[in-house]
């Protein structure tokens, strides 16, 4: 019989069996995908501690490998038998963990189908003024344009994160991909003037394609990477959606210059079938590569889950454990100020850039560009940083001071070249727009990371999503005031607005308490059960450890 995708063990020889809390170790990987041993452990079995080649482990058969105290760690797991314990010294749980090569292709897939939502998103906002013209519609209608992937997203995280747990990442990644895909042709519909509602509808399309893709960085990084680079996979993920947002302020300027006549529609035109193009090939790239998950788990925390039975897990006692976990909370709502806030700024650019820079439609697009090319560097640097320290309240709260004092920064600097005239005064927000954004849009994987971090063993997708739906109803509220504030006064009292929202995730970020579930899994270091389970459930009061308890000398 073919083994299944995500199927862990080899044929035994006839007469062989296996003692209680342990599992077969195949002596090859299967053809057709290479993997990376974890721990740097040979092919065959592992030697752990306390069996010796005469147990009947070795009966297991191939070359034995005896761990250093740190890999042994790592190899722990659960017990196969659900009510049995947890062996000690007579044996341990044995799973194998690697890595697949594919999951790069799988990154790389998602990353470039989110980089065409999010330059959905936004390649009207930048230009506001243009389609405001061509439309013959109000500002407000153009920024709604850009508030529907906000509005939208609230009451669909729901449902859709319930699909991703009921339905798997592949069927997700699918619809995502396919609403895309599906949306930027709608919009080759839209090019006449009386057209404006048909354009609405293909964004109305994109805003729920998005449902699906921006809870997937977690997730996919949990799935496929390992625990030395799991942080990185989801920084490089988030990644994608911030370089979206990057060509949405740099190529509609160039490619819809504010002309007049029929070359307006023309070069519209242009823009919506190239989208349209490049979301159809992604749809087909990511039916071809995207699998629900690889042959064997990336990590001991993986494997946990894994090893978890299905009909253990539970929506809904999901979602309420979330909202039972304080520190979740207070990130949920911090998160969302930050987020929010870098929403409101990226709808509001072209707008207030052009109160004091008339005519700079250009440039605008290109400090937003500026914004969100440094907000990526800061989300690699970020990643990077985590994977090694794994200092992630700390991270945290340092880059939101931060993205505040950025903000401050921005803030009041925004008209001074034009006060002061000062020769190619534009060149100050490229600077300050720069700061800014490598802090702000640095701080976005950062939040997904510390969620997943305080919530194992939660769904990834249901945290993030939650995490993505507060951000959106910040998002809109932000965007409403302080666009506002900007056309009645001006841009600096909608900034103002921004940084007292700012101050106060600080506070709410520094109360957050930090537990760091899944490291300590990965490290083999545990008093919680590794199993989704209502907060006051029995279970609690007596858990089933789901690795081994080690002493402080072995660790």
């Amino acid at each position: 019989m073919a083994r299944g995708d995500g199927e862990v063990g080899s044929p035994m020889a006839p007469g062989h069996t296996l003692p209680n809390g342990f599992l077969p170790v195949p002596q090859e990987a299967p053809p057709g995908e290479n993997l990376e041993q974890q721990n740097g452990s040979k092919d065959g079995c592992l030697l752990l501690n306390g069996v010796s080649q005469d147990s009947p482990a070795a009966a297991l058969g191939g070359p034995q490998t005896l761990l250093v105290p740190e890999e042994e760690t790592q190899a722990r797991l659960l017990p196969i038998d659900a009510g049995s314990e947890t062996p000690g010294a007579e044996g341990a749980a044995l799973l194998r963990t690697a890595l697949s090569s594919r999951r790069f292709v799988v990154l790389l897939i998602f990353s470039l189908y989110s980089l065409v939502n999010a330059f959905q998103w936004i390649q009207y906002s930048i230009i506001s003024n243009v389609f405001k013209n061509f439309y013959q519609v109000s500002l407000l209608h153009i920024d709604w344009l850009s508030m529907v992937y906000m509005l939208a997203y609230v009451p669909l995280i729901f449902p859709a994160t319930w699909l991703l747990d009921i339905k798997g990442l592949r069927f997700t990644a699918l619809l995502g991909s396919g609403l895309n895909c599906l949306g930027a042709w709608v919009k080759c519909g839209s090019l006449q003037r009386h057209l404006f509602w048909v354009t609405m509808l293909g964004q109305c399309l994109c805003s729920v394609a998005q449902v699906f893709i921006l809870g997937l960085p977690s997730r996919i990084a949990s799935v496929w990477f390992g625990p030395k680079e799991v942080s990185t996979a989801c920084a490089t993920a988030v990644l994608g959606n911030q370089l979206g947002t990057a060509v949405g302020f740099l190529l509609p300027p160039v490619l819809v210059p504010n002309t007049n006549g029929t070359s307006l529609a023309s070069n519209i035109s242009t823009m919506f079938y190239g989208t349209s193009v490049v979301a159809t090939l992604l749809f087909i790239l990511t039916a071809i590569v995207f699998k629900e998950k690889p042959q064997y788990p990336p990590s001991q925390a993986q494997a946990a889950l894994w090893a978890s039975p299905p009909e253990d897990y539970s929506y809904k006692k999901s979602i309420r454990n979330l909202f039972k976990n304080k520190a979740f909370v207070l990130l949920l709502i911090s998160y969302g100020i930050m987020t929010g806030a870098f929403y409101s700024i990226s709808t509001l650019l072209n707008q207030m850039i052009l109160t004091d820079y008339p005519g700079e439609e250009v440039n605008a697009g290109r400090i937003g560009l500026t914004l969100v090319v440094a907000g990526m560097l800061g989300s690699i640097l970020c990643g990077l940083w985590l994977d090694y320290t794994k200092a992630y309240k700390q991270t945290t709260l340092i880059v939101y001071i931060l993205s505040f004092l950025g903000m401050v920064v921005f803030t009041f600097t925004l008209d001074l070249g034009r006060k002061m005239n000062i020769e190619n005064n534009i060149i100050i927000l490229f600077v300050t727009g720069g700061i800014l954004g490598f802090f702000m849009t640095g701080y976005l994987p950062l939040g997904f990371e510390f969620a997943v971090e305080i919530t194992y063993p939660e769904s990834e997708g249901t945290s993030s999503g939650l995490l993505n739906a507060s951000a959106q109803v910040f998002g809109i509220f932000f965007t409403l005031v302080q666009g506002k504030l900007t056309s009645d006064y001006t841009p600096r009292e909608g900034n103002i607005f921004l940084c007292v929202w700012m101050f106060a995730g600080i506070i709410l970020t520094a109360l957050i308490k930090s537990d760091l579930r899944r490291h300590n899994i990965n490290r083999g270091v545990t008093n919680a059960d590794i199993k989704a389970v209502p907060m006051d459930s029995p279970v609690d009061q007596e858990p089933q450890i789901a690795l081994s308890k080690q002493s402080n000398s072995s660790l």
